[in-house]
């Protein structure tokens, strides 16, 4: 019996028989890979910079790279944080600035909520408030400081506003561009169907916004909190802001950055909630996640 060999370059006939020696030999799955299984396993934690970074400061501050007069250890301003929080002077402080943006906060979100309905569900009202609304957020709020101690004295009203004034914008446009940004064949229906302003607005246009609005709110808070940090520097006398003037005074690093931290740590708390918020009402969207 002759074997027939099939010279160099000629393609075999197909038998039926599959070839699995080429997929034996590829990886099913290139995340199951054990070298990129390796190279995740060597990703640090999130919080080893940060301890690096208030090693390297205490270390610079100890040995009087740093000195001491123009920024406090990391160890100092601990024991400058807790000692005022045993006398008081903090927590009065944190109190008195909590209720400054809680009053410009709700001002804010009431002023831009109602701006934001008006020129975004009516034609006259986008023609006559809109224009000049972006005037005015053209000017950096700001820098109206001067403009409301005049009209306003220098007690907690100009302060107030400042805040509603920095939150409003932010709420106003996000609202504004959700509310022109419902789906149309959503009101279409509804008006086919009869159904009243009050239930549209209630089960259409209000869901609609909910995520904007969500997004909105958390660049209101960062901007309240950056309008307080500069309103309490000006004619202040109680607050976050005035416990850093004093501290600024007698050249307290210590007092100015537990102040700063402060700020930043209710900054993130705020932030925190408001995302809690948005994961418990929006839990029905399903997010992009890039793997």
């Amino acid at each position: 019996m002759s074997i027939s060999v099939a010279p160099p370059g000629t393609s075999t006939p197909d038998t039926g028989t599959p070839d699995t020696t080429a997929d034996a030999a590829q990886p099913t799955n290139r995340d199951e890979s054990p070298v990129r299984g390796r190279r995740r396993s060597l990703v640090p934690p999130r919080w080893v910079s940060l301890i690096a970074v208030l090693g390297i400061w205490q270390a610079a501050s100890s040995t009087g790279v740093l000195p001491t007069n123009l920024l406090a250890s990391p160890i100092t301003i601990a024991q400058t944080g807790a000692r005022l929080i045993v006398s008081g002077e903090l927590l009065g402080a944190v109190q008195v600035s909590l209720g400054r943006v809680a009053v410009g906060l709700v001002l804010g979100l009431l002023a831009g909520t109602v701006l934001g309905l008006l020129t975004g569900l009516s034609r006259w009202g986008d023609a006559l408030v809109d224009p000049p609304l972006q005037a005015l957020r053209t000017l950096p709020h700001l820098g109206l400081v001067p403009l409301f101690i005049l009209w306003f004295g220098i007690g907690e009203l100009p302060k107030v506003l400042l805040i509603a004034l920095g939150v409003m914008f932010p709420i106003y446009l996000n609202l504004h561009s959700a509310v022109r940004g419902v789906d149309r064949g959503l009101l279409e229906v509804a008006r086919v169907n009869d159904v009243g302003p009050g239930r549209t607005l209630r089960e259409i246009i209000f869901p609609s916004v909910t995520a904007p609005m969500l997004v909105a709110l958390r660049q209101a808070l960062s901007i309240a909190w950056l309008t307080l940090i500069v309103s309490e520097q000006v004619n202040a006398s109680s607050g976050l802001g005035y416990m850093i003037n004093n501290a600024r005074d007698f050249l307290q690093t210590d007092v100015i950055v537990v102040g700063l931290v402060v700020y930043a740590a209710l900054g993130l708390i705020s932030d925190g909630i408001v995302r809690l918020i948005e994961a418990r009402t929006l839990a029905w969207r399903a997010g992009t996640v890039l793997r």
